[in-house]
């Protein structure tokens, strides 16, 4: 679904990635591990759109959209959920929820109907408390709130920043089961992530150190060796 080749990438005149190769499969989980400062939230940001790719070629389902504009890679099915969950706090659970399915090009009621029951359904809490505030939930049901309001959209390829960061392991475990369904049900899941107990969900996983991967394999491997995980892969 995804495949970057040698991608050069950054903001202004600054440089952050460098040589980039990646592959996503269909129905794959990729882990993407690394340092604060490694380059993770850069990685996601250049294939969504929102940074400058220098060198190298992006591709989507076989179609090159290197620089291609954000909202229409989002319109396109691949969808990114940025750290820190920027949902709207003013905006009840619901509406946050119908601001992810407005985006889609020519969605019926039913189809976003559909969709909504699909979310109460992932993730129960939130219909608990659709009427509410988004500000007003916990950061765990937040973070449920963003990963829902991006699934509003029908991803075929979902990017997630730091689901985790925050979060109580209970919240943590919760997100990564859901995620880990999506992706057994055959949507490809790239997810930056520091917290190493996020490999068990994952087929493969890559790790990033100043802009470069210094590690690319399946996961279990990755969690079998210590000495790696102490040197670039952050908290367990």
């Amino acid at each position: 679904m995804i495949r970057l080749s040698k991608v050069t990438s950054g903001f202004g005149h600054l440089t952050i990635l460098r040589d980039i190769d990646l592959v996503l499969d269909v129905g794959e989980m990729v882990l993407v591990l690394g340092a604060n400062g490694a380059g993770k939230t850069t990685l996601l940001r250049t294939i969504s759109g929102l940074a400058q790719v220098r060198s190298g070629s992006i591709t989507f389902d076989g179609q090159d959209i290197t620089g291609a504009q954000p909202h229409r890679l989002a319109r396109s099915g691949l969808v990114h959920v940025p750290q820190g969950r920027q949902i709207v706090p003013h905006l009840t659970v619901e509406e946050n929820l119908l601001i992810g399915a407005q985006h889609v090009p020519g969605i019926t009621a039913r189809l976003m109907t559909e969709r909504l029951e699909a979310e109460y359904a992932r993730f129960p809490v939130l219909k608990e408390r659709r009427h509410v505030p988004g500000g007003s939930l916990s950061g765990g049901e937040q973070q449920m709130l963003a990963v829902s309001r991006g699934l509003m959209m029908g991803p075929r390829v979902l990017m997630l920043d730091e689901p985790s960061l925050g979060l109580a392991p209970q919240a943590i475990h919760r997100i990564l089961v859901a995620v880990e369904a999506l992706a057994r049900q055959g949507m490809s899941v790239l997810m930056v992530e520091q917290k190493t107990s996020a490999l068990r969900f994952a087929q493969r996983a890559l790790v990033l150190r100043n802009g470069e991967i210094v590690f690319s394999g399946q996961a279990k491997g990755l969690s079998a060796d210590d000495e790696l995980m102490r040197h670039y892969g952050g908290a367990g």
